[in-house]
């Protein structure tokens, strides 16, 4: 069988599948559906916000394939090392992953070198991990982590935010990521102060999940029959600590009695 030619007033076109079918040559088999990005499980919502001692991080507990509940309890904030975290959203399944790599990536480093990276190097380690992701990203396969730890060396907590390229951002005071970040960055703008103790930024990263989740479908909120609530943590000079479930189980009770007393 010879190639085809064809003049450039008859050009076929980049369809090559297209091409195919015009000259006859179907497959012998049906072609799959094309990707469907939203049928992948997603993380939502995670915050983070510093306060006098250092950075408070949280993360809903919900992760969607396109509008179904595929999880109800997903861990979104895990420790990276002693004195950090990271909180993930977008596609579950390689954010998981990226986290997994990045905790072996901070440890190994610690074990070689005789001493950890420090918190600049470590949020430059992540960027350079999702701007490797980045062509996966580009099929609808995006991470988009918040990283959140305590500077030993400047003695105050730091914050930082990442774009699909893998850019990162230093924040001041409070960041958010995910589809209802936008919702929960208004609590936490209305709400944060330079002096905020623990126990308030704690409370005001639970009012932003609160609300996010009653804005933003994919958002889960507190969950008191199943007992399931928003995983968070606190970071200081005394390293990574989660609060436990209790607490955060009173004082979503405590939040929830506010806004009943104001409906």
């Amino acid at each position: 069988m010879s190639l085809p030619f064809y003049t450039p007033a008859d050009d076929p076109g980049p369809n090559f599948a297209a091409l195919l079918s015009r000259e006859g040559l179907r497959p012998q088999y049906e072609v799959d559906a094309p990707y469907d990005a939203a049928a992948v499980t997603h993380g939502t919502t995670v915050v983070a916000a510093k306060f006098n001692e250092g950075v408070v991080i949280a993360g809903d507990r919900r992760a969607t394939s396109g509008n179904l509940i595929s999880h109800r309890s997903m861990e979104k904030v895990f420790q990276a090392d002693r004195w950090s975290g990271v909180a993930i959203s977008g596609a579950a399944g390689p954010a998981i992953e990226m986290v997994k790599l990045f905790q072996l990536q901070l440890e190994h480093y610690e074990k070689v070198e005789g001493h950890a990276l420090s918190l600049e190097g470590k949020a430059n380690q992540l960027s350079q991990m999702i701007r490797g992701h980045l062509p996966a990203a580009m099929q609808g396969m995006v991470v988009i982590p918040i990283f959140a730890g305590y500077d030993r060396v400047r003695g105050y907590g730091r914050l930082f935010a990442y774009d699909v390229t893998g850019g990162r951002y230093e924040d001041e005071d409070y960041v958010a990521s995910g589809s209802g970040s936008l919702h929960a960055r208004t609590v936490i703008r209305l709400g944060h102060s330079h002096q905020i103790d623990r126990d308030a930024c704690v409370d005001l990263l639970l009012r932003a999940l609160f609300t996010a989740a009653d804005e933003d479908s994919a958002t889960g909120g507190p969950d008191n029959m199943r007992g399931i609530y928003p995983i968070i943590a606190t970071i200081t000079a005394d390293g990574y600590h989660e609060v436990a479930e209790t607490e955060v189980a009173e004082r979503f009770a405590d939040i929830i009695a506010q806004f009943s007393e104001r409906a």
